[in-house]
């Protein structure tokens, strides 16, 4: 075991009794538990490092400063247990006894033969340079009129040989095709040694690096996009595209617990009871045991998996349980599906009319577009990559785009309604961006004027932070064309605010407005193009999201080094909250304490001011006079305070990247969506952030409030805003679609079976078929008597072992079973044959089922 597991193991015992922390550390201690006494000598006498298991003729390679880094971490350590380290309640151990320090850490490295390696920038007067200098700084500058000026100059100066590297095969072809505008033409290399090997003078290839270098003998510039378009974040990741439909990710069975409500497609609704071995006839195979109504078992073999699915639509409490053999089951889909046909016939007329309306097709100047995005300081993660693409796609169409981007807070929705608010507003057309607060569009505003600040667009803000005579002024800049993007709040609904020529519109945050609020601005122009950000969306929206009625784009990818916020639920204890403080304020940081009552929020300051007496805290809420709110925010964000006691005034939006601890005072209180929004509050930088989740005793909080928290805390994958929203669908329902006579089918045969449902009528209709749901649901049932499973003790993870079947049983393709092969022996070792044989009937029934095959039996007998 690791050093780091035992301490926690005895931090437990300590806590929990079994060993005191003034009693002797022996054997003969009575309170130790049985086995202790080979446990203690080992941790507290044994003081082994990575460095005593490497052998002697160990190279150790290392950066510049890592000596430094683990002095910081010294520092950083010893402070934190010296804060701590009287807390009786909760006892922790000396840094000494769980970490090897600086000194130990230089001592162990000098005692190894060592290469440590530098850049150009801290480069040492003893150091080795391989015969190369750092490389020329060729920046191109998008908006000049000859953009690659400085790079040309360069090459016609023949200093050798030039190669430039691209990190990855799309940015290679921008950059091939800029390039080329520009008459510099290199050739295309597979590699750079192919480049080395030839006698081209200027090549091009795919190598991912953050800097480049000039070599001296032979003289070849390798020239990294770093050179050309300044220091942009690299991110280094699999560019495998992942596909993130949204019916795979409601049915997904990664968060399946035992007793929780499945859907089988032939028996209909039952609780999972577990996995479970059987050995019949001298053949152990896995099944998934279901249990229904009256207590009947159902066993489905592993292999059947993708039949299975979550159950969505009411909590997994009242899920409907059917009875086997009864036909219950079959009435509600057949039902179900009768009520399916109808919405699919009312969903197309919706398409037909939508296709039937003009809007405006953008013209899309590539040149212009390529230099405002070049000026984005961060690389575009492929999600937002792709969402941007569907976006100007939807906006050079010629119907009109009503577009719902779903993306985690910080994953980069704002530069995706930049991107369109460019190509609007190059088109001649205005562009509104709808806040729900006026914090959120004076941040906004900021943002987009730093944006378009190279560029001849005039943005303007109207919320109540503006005099009456300056929201007169905008008022009348809008109606004659001269403020090009228009950001406010509701103020923006008004009905004394007109529009030249009102192009885009786009609502940040929509489910904090009314249904009316937002169809106020599709009243305005038929032909207006709507863009919609959400982090959390309302499961309305997610409804007609998922059934076509609008289209859907999802950020799941998170920006590099972000990391997942670690999120704690906790009754209220004065020491820990001083530890949350502290902790925070000792790396550098800031701290959002919500509390949500207006009337005590000062009577809670006075009490924080006496838990932290050294520290500045102030605190804001809506209802102070806006100047007064203004300078508070303004305050907090120039760090001038460390502590900001406020209202859910903060949930929307606003920014501040040093902030990364939030405490939530009466957590019960709020509902999924807000507190998904205030823990995104933080986290927003490269630093781990801590939300503390403050709440009453459990017994007195409600069972939706639990739901909620166990919801929230549960989530710390980073991008899971949009699992997050189906969280969200069960706990409150799944509602209506277009009607309230849905909602009662919906939860009869689950969300899930429901959509897919309505996808296939739509389908069908579209074709103009007849509606036929059991056409291909018939699966080929196949009997091979052979093993077929994952063994144990290849994967002992139960719940690991569901998800790769769900997903063997799923794939539809030999390209994704082969996929999934490498995957599994990449994380878990060469194939058994069972899981071979496994990979095998899966693949063969998808060929069956496309030869129309109902059944495939093998035995002695034949």
């Amino acid at each position: 075991t690791t050093k780091t597991s035992i301490a926690a193991d005895v931090s437990r015992l300590m806590l929990t009794g079994s060993i005191k922390r003034e009693s002797p550390i022996n054997t003969t201690n009575r309170r130790a538990p049985p086995g202790i006494e080979y446990f203690l000598p080992l941790f507290f006498e044994q003081t082994q490092t990575l460095f005593d298991y490497l052998p002697e003729n160990t190279i150790i390679v290392s950066e510049h400063d890592v000596l430094q880094q683990a002095g910081i971490f010294d520092d950083e350590t010893l402070q934190r247990y010296e804060s701590a380290r009287h807390d009786i309640e909760r006892p922790i151990l000396p840094p000494e006894q769980l970490f090897i320090n600086r000194n130990d850490i230089e001592n162990k490295i000098s005692s190894f033969r060592s290469i440590q390696w530098q850049d150009y920038e801290h480069e040492q007067k003893n150091s080795i340079n391989f015969n190369s200098t750092a490389p020329p700084k060729l920046l191109i500058n998008a908006r000049a009129s000859s953009p690659t000026e400085i790079l040309t100059q360069f090459i016609q100066s023949k200093p050798g040989r030039i190669l430039f590297a691209a990190e990855s095969t799309g940015r290679r072809e921008t950059l091939m095709s800029l390039l080329q505008d520009n008459n510099i033409r290199p050739v295309l290399f597979e590699s750079w040694h192919d480049f080395i090997e030839s006698d081209q003078l200027l090549g091009i290839t795919v190598a991912p690096l953050e800097l480049g270098l000039s070599l001296h003998d032979p003289m070849i510039h390798v020239i990294a996009e770093t050179q050309l378009f300044g220091q942009q974040v690299l991110q280094r990741r699999r560019r495998r595209a992942q596909q993130r439909d949204s019916e795979n990710v409601i049915k997904s069975l990664a968060e399946l617990i035992i007793g929780a409500p499945v859907v089988h497609d032939e028996y209909g609704v039952g609780r999972f009871l577990g996995l479970q071995t059987i050995t019949a006839a001298d053949m152990t195979s896995e099944f998934l045991a279901l249990e229904y109504a009256d207590k009947d078992k159902l066993y489905v073999p592993v292999s059947s998996l993708h039949l299975i699915s979550r159950y969505s639509g009411a909590s997994p409490e009242t899920a409907p349980l059917h009875k086997l053999g009864s036909g219950q089951w079959e009435r509600a889909k057949k039902k179900a599906q009768e009520k399916v046909r109808d919405v699919a016939v009312e969903l197309l007329e919706i398409y037909a009319k939508r296709e039937a309306k003009q809007g405006f097709a953008y013209p899309l100047d590539e040149n212009q577009y390529r230099a405002f995005a070049a000026e984005f300081p961060f690389e575009e993660t492929p999600d937002q990559q792709t969402a941007i693409d569907h976006v100007l796609r939807d906006m050079t169409k010629s119907r009109p785009m009503d577009h719902l981007i779903c993306g985690d807070v910080g994953f980069g929705k704002t530069e995706v309604a930049m991107r369109a608010a460019f190509v609007a507003v190059m088109a001649g057309k205005q562009v509104a961006i709808l806040t729900p607060t006026t914090l959120l569009t004076q941040q906004h505003a900021q943002t987009f004027s730093d944006r378009f600040s190279e560029w001849p667009v005039k943005i303007d803000s109207l919320s109540r932070f503006r005099s009456k005579k300056e929201q007169d002024e905008i008022i009348k800049g809008l109606a004659s064309g001269q403020i090009d993007v228009v950001i406010g709040t509701h103020k923006l609904l008004q009905k004394d605010v007109r529009y030249k020529s009102l192009g885009l519109v786009v609502i940040d945050e929509e489910h904090r407005f009314g249904v009316r609020q937002k169809e106020t601005f599709k009243s305005l122009r038929a032909e207006i193009d709507i863009l919609t950000l959400t982090a959390t969306p309302i499961p309305r929206t997610l409804n007609m999201s998922m059934s076509g009625m609008r289209d859907l784009s999802i950020i799941a990818t998170p920006p590099a080094k972000r990391l997942a916020i670690k999120t704690f639920v906790s009754q209220w204890h004065d020491s820990m909250i001083i530890e949350a403080i502290a902790r925070e304020l000792k790396r550098g940081g800031q701290v959002f304490f919500v509390h949500n009552e207006v009337d005590t929020i000062e009577k809670q300051v006075r009490k924080l001011r006496e838990l932290v007496p050294n520290t500045k805290i102030e605190f804001a809420h809506g209802q102070m006079r806006e100047r007064e709110l203004e300078q508070v925010m303004s305050d907090f964000y120039h760090q001038r305070f460390n502590i900001l006691v406020c209202t859910t005034i903060i949930e929307t939006g606003i920014d501040i990247p040093n902030a990364n601890t939030i405490i939530l005072n009466r957590a019960d209180k709020f509902g999924l969506a807000q507190l998904y929004q205030l823990r995104g509050r933080v986290g927003r930088s490269h630093h781990r952030a801590y939300a503390y989740l403050i709440v009453p005793s459990r017994n007195i909080i409600t069972a939706e409030a639990k739901k909620r928290l166990e919801a929230i805390e549960s989530i710390e994958t980073l991008g899971t805003g949009f699992t997050l929203a189906t969280h969200d669908l069960e706990i409150r329902g799944a509602g209506e679609l277009l009607g309230d006579e849905q909602s009662g089918q919906m939860q009869e045969i689950g969300y899930a079976m429901y959509t897919e449902l309505l996808e296939k009528a739509v389908k069908s209709l579209k074709e103009g078929k007849t509606f036929d749901p059991d056409l291909d649901a018939k699966d080929t049932e196949i009997e091979l008597h052979i093993p077929a499973l994952i063994p144990e003790d290849y994967l002992p993870d139960v719940h690991a072992r569901l998800i790769l079947y769900k997903r063997i049983a799923s794939a539809k393709t030999d390209e994704s079973l082969t996929e999934l092969k490498i995957e599994m022996i990449d994380r878990f070792g060469l194939l058994p044959p069972s899981v071979k044989n496994l990979f095998e009937i899966t693949a063969l029934r998808n060929s069956a089922k496309l030869l129309g095959v109902d059944k495939i039996n093998l035995s002695d007998h034949g």
